[in-house]
Parts: C-alpha cells; structure tokens; sequence
C-alpha cells in the first residue's frame, strides 16, 4: 500500500468516526451503545491493525526489492 493510499484510510476513518460521534450526541440510546460496540470499535481496531500490517509489508517488500535489485 503506497503512503497515499495509507494516508487515505486514515483520513476516510477519521472522518467516518467524526460524522459517528456528531450522531451520538443525539443516538443516546441503548442501539447506538449496541451499534459502536459491534461495528464502530471493531472497524476503527480493524483499520488500525490493517494499517499496521500493511506498513510491515511495506518493509518486507521495501526489502525484497533492495536484496533483489
């Protein structure tokens, strides 16, 4: 994944967890607990373990590059 490609996600989830917590200032109920928990948590730990990731592979294949060029 190129940097800029990285950079977007980040912005995208940003922003989606942005417009998330303007809408719970006015979801107060027990749904909008039950929906952060099952899909805002889990898409914002995803992201962040799907960047990480991604930034190893960047420097694996940084790597392979550099020992096979």
């Amino acid at each position: 994944m190129s940097l800029s490609e990285k950079n977007q996600l980040m912005h995208l989830t940003k922003d989606l967890l942005r417009s998330w917590n303007e809408t719970r200032r006015v979801w107060k109920d027990d749904k909008a607990e039950s929906f952060e928990r099952t899909y805002i948590n889990e898409l914002e730990s995803s992201v962040n373990r799907a960047i990480h990731g991604m930034e190893k592979l960047d420097t694996i294949l940084k790597k392979v590059r550099q020992d096979c060029g």
